[in-house]
């Protein structure tokens, strides 16, 4: 695997650093402790414990299965989403979502409406390759992206398969902010891990465009 190419990096004096990445087509950003690992760890416990986690089920092949991780929508009223044929319907922030929520957005200047929780229990669970690129997030979409808990293998490859593919650990207390043509050229997956025992929360914050 390639690894990435760092740019620019902050004096961890001067708050969390942060991280850039030559990939052609790709704009990220990578937020680095944005909450020290120990509130990290412990956002990871209250959002496992307060979240409304689902198994969802999809279909693959003509088969059905579960997907391999759990899940949880909440957002604005009026933000639903679908993905994979799942449609999610959202639920009200909570006081911890809220918090975190604006957070993120001082950090990426983005106005986010929504929020796809994913609860990994363990290295076995996992999310496949794909781009956040449905139609009701626009073309150009901003994501960010919050980890808590257990570090994780975060992989990317161009669609077109023109590169190798590029690997970043996330940790417990970052957030990757996506931008501009990201989810039109790239795609994204979480590896599984026999080497993970613990349980990681990722929140992938999202403006969905809502129907007058």
């Amino acid at each position: 695997m390639e690894s990435h190419r760092l740019l620019s990096q902050q004096s961890l004096f001067q708050g969390p650093s942060i991280e850039e990445f030559e990939l052609p087509g790709a704009d990220l950003t990578l937020h680095k402790s944005v909450w020290v690992q120990p509130d990290g760890d412990l956002l990871c416990q209250q959002l496992v414990e307060e979240l409304e986690w689902s198994q969802d089920k999809i279909s693959m092949f003509g088969q059905v299965h579960d997907v391999p991780r759990l899940n949880a929508w909440y957002g604005d009223r009026n933000c639903s989403y679908s993905w994979s044929g799942i449609q999610m319907s959202p639920m009200e922030w909570t006081p911890t979502l809220s918090s975190i929520r604006q957070r993120v957005i001082e950090l990426a200047g983005e106005e986010f409406n929504s929020v796809l929780a994913n609860l990994y229990r363990d290295g076995s669970d996992k999310v496949d390759w794909h781009a956040d690129d449905e139609q009701v997030l626009g073309l150009t979409p901003i994501i960010a992206s919050v980890s808590f808990g257990a570090s994780r293998k975060f992989r990317l490859r161009r669609k077109d398969r023109s590169l190798t593919a590029t690997d970043i650990v996330l940790d417990s207390g970052d957030v990757l902010v996506m931008r501009g043509p990201t989810q039109q050229l790239w795609e994204h997956q979480v590896p599984r891990s026999k080497m993970v025992k613990e349980p990681r929360v990722n929140l992938t914050f999202r403006k969905v465009r809502v129907a007058a």
